[in-house]
């Protein structure tokens, strides 16, 4: 590419919402912006936001326009496919088909919560591939009384059929009577991990709700709402699986 080729890369910070255009050429000449590798400091050089990685203070920013980033609240009740062949509520009555997204994971049926959609497969590869450990954390009812040392036998693990699984972490949430609410997080993700894990300790999940994907928090939006992921989030997710 020439000088006259591509696109100024404090345009581009700008544009992918990094702060004002002055505000990205203080960045760059305090050396905080990185291009495929390698600092720069020139307020004129010039990117192409479709090919280059750009990191700002460490953390990967989207310049590709095509790319799109959103989380769901899947509530319960909805299989975790854009079609389902028998009929069943997908995530397609509330995702504007017209965008080609799949989904990163998935939730069962009867689990509610944060699902990401993605058109970025490389993101969504790593994001799953056990060798990146990323974390999730779940809010699963039960019911009491919860003995002492539950989280210390979950965080040890415990045997189930098809292999040891443990907690990563585990704490009580909220209680009210024999309710419970437990946190829990755990970084694989076999099928019915968390209502396996707490059956064979003896607590049945009555309710389920993914909470958090890595850095990713559901925060308050609410079953069946979906919004775009903001730059800073991007950036931790790529991060998070060292893109």
């Amino acid at each position: 590419m020439n000088e006259k080729e591509g696109v100024r890369l404090q345009k581009v910070l700008a544009e992918a919402g990094i702060g004002s255009r002055r505000h990205c050429e203080e960045l760059i000449g305090e050396g905080r912006v990185v291009v495929n590798g390698k600092k720069v400091f020139r307020f004129g050089e010039r990117v192409d936001p479709q090919n280059d990685t750009i990191h700002v203070d460490g953390k990967r920013v989207e310049t590709r326009s095509e790319m799109r980033y959103y989380i769901i609240n899947k509530p319960r009740g909805v299989v975790s496919t854009m079609n389902d062949e028998r009929g069943r509520k997908s995530l397609a009555a509330f995702v504007d088909v017209r965008e080609r997204l799949f989904h990163v994971g998935r939730l069962d049926t009867d689990t509610e919560g944060l699902l990401l959609l993605t058109n970025d497969g490389e993101l969504a590869h790593r994001l799953t591939h056990p060798s990146y450990g990323v974390e999730k954390t779940y809010l699963a009812e039960i019911h009491g009384p919860i003995p002492r040392d539950l989280g210390k036998r979950l965080r040890a693990g415990v045997t189930l059929e098809d292999g040891p699984a443990k907690a990563d972490k585990f704490r009580i949430f909220d209680q009210a009577g024999r309710r419970v609410l437990v946190e829990i997080t755990l970084h694989e993700g076999r099928k019915h991990i968390v209502r396996r894990l707490l059956k064979e300790v003896g607590f049945p999940v009555q309710q389920l709700a993914r909470v958090q994907f890595g850095p990713l928090r559901l925060g308050q939006l609410h079953p069946g709402g979906m919004r775009a992921l903001n730059v800073r989030e991007i950036g931790e997710l790529y991060k998070a699986v060292g893109l």
